[in-house]
């Protein structure tokens, strides 16, 4: 399935740049029927993850440990070293040496803000720019990525200038025209299956690059936030981000194939990682559900009053499974030593283990 999305085009400063065709271009929908089958396939599982998300008790709970992990590898593709435990320790206030922690939570604050925000506002340019801002502004790469803005000057991948560059998106005028076909895509809705629409949507910004920095994190969020509006989830429970992650150097090859034509290839690439994520986000699901319960079995098996404030911090270390005896304390109206006994006693029940000497305490 070989359709030209732009050519290469020799630039006056002596590179050459990819300049994208209008979009779509003629062609594009026509998928063949192996791609249709696993379309299909891949919308079930989705539609099956998002129907035992309804049946997760605190489903909130978990949801924000499923975003914490889908933050952290998409981050981590862009170089960000630090991992998923860096960024809660950031949450919580525990000291880390890691500098970059803050990406991670930047980018599940983004994420949270643009599915919100499709509550009340169109999905546009307008939003992918508010999101980068949110994004972006006060993270790691902040001080010369322009939050919120597109590009006023050429960017590149690889190398240290276009004249040396792996991948030169469009020039600036040449952008502008591709993000106003972008804008028309994002509201076709009617023409293509939601999930070959969110996988080419994904793709053709990739493409545009509109922005200095943060533009793989921004495509990335952008397909949980419409995997949302499409009303394929509720929720965003479901990250391909791990999916790239673990298949990084494919991933960034299936996107020079969809830049060289090849619609399938990259197509068939997206799938899978849906297939792939979902099967394992519906496992982990049910994973969830058996610990939880195992966890409150154990709890309701104590004294009256440590029980009851135990199934209380038991549901909030779901969401924040980091905590000291001054969490517990905020958490309950338990004296700092009748805190520290409550964590003892989730010690002793193998919900919790000791992080380090400075009464940390992570959930196991």
């Amino acid at each position: 399935m070989k359709i030209e999305i732009g050519k290469i085009i020799k630039q006056k400063g002596g590179f050459s740049a990819f300049v994208p065709n209008p979009f779509p271009p003629k062609g594009l929908f026509s998928f063949p029927q192996i791609i249709l089958l696993k379309t299909a396939d891949a919308d079930r599982l989705v539609g099956k993850l998002d129907g035992i998300t309804h049946t997760l008790p605190d489903v909130d709970f978990f949801l924000s440990m499923f975003v914490a992990k889908d933050a952290t590898s998409s981050a981590q593709i862009e170089g960000t070293k630090a991992t998923f435990i860096d960024a809660l320790e950031k949450e919580v206030g525990v000291a880390t040496k890691v500098t970059d922690a803050d990406d991670i939570l930047y980018y599940i604050k983004a994420l949270h803000y643009g599915i919100e925000r499709l509550n009340n506002f169109p999905l546009s340019l307008r939003l992918i720019r508010d999101i980068h801002s949110q994004l972006m502004t006060g993270a790691r790469a902040s001080h010369f990525s322009d939050p919120g803005e597109f590009r006023k000057s050429q960017n590149w991948i690889g190398g240290t200038l276009p004249t040396n560059a792996l991948f030169v998106p469009p020039p600036v005028e040449e952008m502008k025209n591709a993000l106003n076909d972008f804008e028309k895509f994002l509201h076709d809705e009617k023409n293509i299956l939601p999930l070959l629409h969110i996988g080419l949507m994904h793709a053709q910004f990739e493409t545009i690059h509109p922005f200095l920095d943060g533009n793989g994190r921004t495509g990335r969020l952008l397909i949980s936030i419409l995997l949302c509006h499409r009303s394929m989830l509720e929720r965003p429970v479901l990250f391909l981000s791990s999916y790239f992650k673990k298949h990084q150097k494919i991933y960034y090859q299936k996107l020079n194939d969809y830049n060289g034509g090849d619609i399938k290839s990259w197509i068939d690439f997206f799938l899978d990682g849906v297939i792939e994520t979902a099967n394992d986000s519906i496992a982990v699901s049910k994973s969830i559900t058996k610990l939880r319960e195992e966890d409150m079995a154990k709890i309701q098996a104590l004294a009256k009053r440590e029980s009851e404030s135990g199934v209380l911090v038991l549901q909030k270390l779901y969401k924040q499974p980091i905590v000291s005896t001054k969490t517990i304390m905020g958490w309950t109206d338990f004296s700092r030593v009748g805190s520290q006994k409550l964590i003892d006693r989730f010690v002793n029940l193998g919900i919790l283990e000791q992080k380090d000497e400075k009464e940390t305490y992570d959930k196991t």
